[in-house]
């Protein structure tokens, strides 16, 4: 398992692909570590060079102490591509990490060959929602507020029919860091990019899910404030598309990567 220390914080990551093959660069979402990729990069890693980690907060990676901002998620990424010499590539992120993607392509828009964006926006709730979640995250840990975001995650289909997989990411949850989540929440709660996403000129491919109870389509479509984005809607299937339905995923960004030309 590799890790680096960036700027003084351990992040774990995950780098397979043939060496020199164009870029894929995955990240994740609140609650969740490197392994929501998994089938998706089993799909691409023979002809892309595919990074994912657990951001800061989640999974292997540490957890600093205080609110995380934007900034603090971006200069992660950008000094895991530094070190890992990863030039221009395509950038995936699903909810938070969606919304890093984002503020990748507007910081660094020479990093970014093309953007995926699954299940996010660039706000996403509001502050008193956010406030709340890192009270409850702080006070009394994940245990309580595990329930409600697995149906907020995943599909009633889902939920009802493939119980095992449920009950896994359920524990996949519990088991990050109730600090980090409550810090990664801060984010959220003070990152609004609604008047800057039109300066991004990356193609950009938009995925939501008419399921997904964290981010609805309507939501998710304030995305298409990005000139040129392309727009899709997958039925019966929620928050985290790569874990339901990682094939019709992989099919859409094949279809989209051959459109923008990046491998």
């Amino acid at each position: 398992m590799p890790f680096v220390r960036i700027s003084g914080t351990l992040l774990h990551y995950r780098l397979t692909g043939p060496e020199g093959a164009p870029p894929l660069v995955f990240v994740n979402s609140l609650g969740t570590d490197a392994r929501i990729w998994d089938a998706l990069i089993a799909t691409f890693s023979d002809r892309f060079r595919c990074l994912s980690y657990d951001k800061r907060g989640h999974g292997l990676s540490d957890a600093p102490e205080g609110d995380y901002t934007l900034d603090d998620h971006l200069n992660d990424l950008e000094g895991l591509l530094d070190e890992l010499r990863l030039d221009e590539g395509t950038v995936i992120g699903v909810s938070i990490g969606g919304l890093i993607a984002q503020g990748l392509a507007l910081r660094a828009p020479h990093r970014v060959a093309a953007l995926v964006l699954c299940c996010t926006a660039p706000r996403m709730g509001d502050a008193a929602m956010w406030a709340a979640r890192i009270e409850t995250a702080r006070s009394k840990g994940l245990e309580s507020m595990a329930d409600p975001v697995m149906e907020r995650w995943f599909s009633p289909d889902f939920r009802r029919h493939r119980p095992d997989e449920l009950a896994g990411w359920r524990n996949l949850f519990l088991r990050t860091n109730p600090l980090g989540y409550a810090n990664t929440c801060a984010t959220l709660r003070d990152t609004d990019l609604g008047a800057d996403i039109a300066q991004i000129r990356a193609p950009t491919l938009i995925v939501a899910g008419d399921a997904d109870l964290a981010a609805p389509v309507e939501l998710v479509r304030n995305c298409t404030a990005i000139p040129g984005s392309r727009f899709e809607v997958l039925d019966g299937i929620g928050h985290i598309p790569s874990i339901e339905q990682p094939a019709r995923l992989a099919d859409l960004i094949q279809d989209f990567l051959k459109e923008a030309d990046h491998g």
